[in-house]
């Protein structure tokens, strides 16, 4: 049991939860909703929900090689940062985190090549092999280099929400590059919408991502890791999360007045609420933080932030 126990904790489980919540709520709420009928009669074929459930599973599995690779080449400096929370060389053997690893990217890019030539989307095997890379590379050497494993980390939170948006054209029509006349459906609405959902994603996990440099700051300057507090510093750290934190709460306020005035009150008002005013109290936080405990607290507000920022899809199921 403790061998099972330390193994979720190996794989990141809740964030793989958050992975399968994302993936979900947008494909049967932002998709359904633009595709209303067309949606309804081809979501009848349990074809559909078989391919949607391996991407699912492809994430899944890719996500959960990245999280166990980086555990394994951050041996040393999780040592100093959170021994309690040590698994790999503790629970796990470093012999059996390799095979975990390969085998789950092996079957993350297996499973996605299946939905590509099921579907035609070739994008989705492609960008799969594309992010097991990257993650490979992250843990080796962009995580110690200045922002590159940030931006490299933010990018693939957003992809999460983008693989669905090329698997929902790929799996209910002939895709036809940018002709909008081809859709039977508001193509528009639904780039929009990806965009929207994607850039929030990006900036949340770029904000975040640089807190948790501030968390780990101790550990990271012992092993020369050239993150973001350790060269600029952390005042300039600090002024980085505000900015992108300033950026991400102005363009929410654009989009809750304009949802506001087509009359979805009800979704503005919950995004303002939960989104909008946690993000400014964050804002407030992070100038005030002077501890390791501290930012850990700010890392665990940002990450339910973002967490209401997926329920808010359910919205576009019921309300919008």
């Amino acid at each position: 049991m403790k061998t099972i126990v330390a193994f979720l904790k190996l794989i990141r489980w809740p964030n793989l939860f958050f992975i399968t919540l994302t993936q979900c709520l947008f494909y049967y709420c932002i998709v359904a909703h633009v595709q209303n009928t067309l949606f309804l009669s081809i979501h009848n074929d349990n074809r559909s929900d078989f391919y949607f459930f391996l991407l699912v599973l492809s994430s899944i599995l890719i996500a959960a090689a990245g999280y166990i690779i980086n555990d394994y080449f951050d041996l040393q400096i999780d040592s100093i940062n959170k021994p309690e929370k040590l698994v790999v060389d503790k629970a796990v053997k470093r012999r059996w985190a390799i095979i975990f690893h390969l085998c789950f990217s092996f079957l993350g890019i297996f499973i996605g090549g299946y939905i590509s030539m099921k579907t035609g989307k070739w994008i989705i095997v492609i960008a799969n092999f594309i992010c097991v890379l990257l993650l490979w590379f992250y843990s080796t050497t962009f995580k110690r280099k200045l922002l590159t494993g940030n931006v490299m980390i933010s990018l693939l939170t957003a992809w999460v929400i983008v693989v669905v948006y090329y698997f929902a054209g790929a799996n209910m029509l002939n895709y036809r590059g940018w002709n909008v006349e081809a859709y039977p459906f508001n193509i528009k609405k639904l780039y929009q919408l990806t965009i929207m959902y994607a850039g929030f994603s990006f900036i949340i996990s770029l904000v975040r991502e640089v807190v948790k440099d501030l968390e780990d700051m101790q550990g990271d300057a012992q092993f020369d890791c050239q993150t973001i507090p350790i060269t600029w510093g952390v005042p300039a750290a600090k002024l980085f999360v505000a900015v992108w934190l300033v950026v991400a709460a102005a363009s929410l306020m654009v989009i809750e007045i304009y949802a506001w005035q087509s009359g979805s009150w009800i979704f503005a008002l919950y995004n303002i609420v939960f989104i909008v005013i946690p993000l400014l109290f964050v804002l407030k936080k992070i100038f005030l933080a002077v501890s390791s405990k501290d930012y850990h607290r700010i890392s665990t507000q940002l990450k339910m932030i973002m967490l209401a920022g997926i329920i808010s899809m359910l919205f576009f199921k019921f309300i919008v």
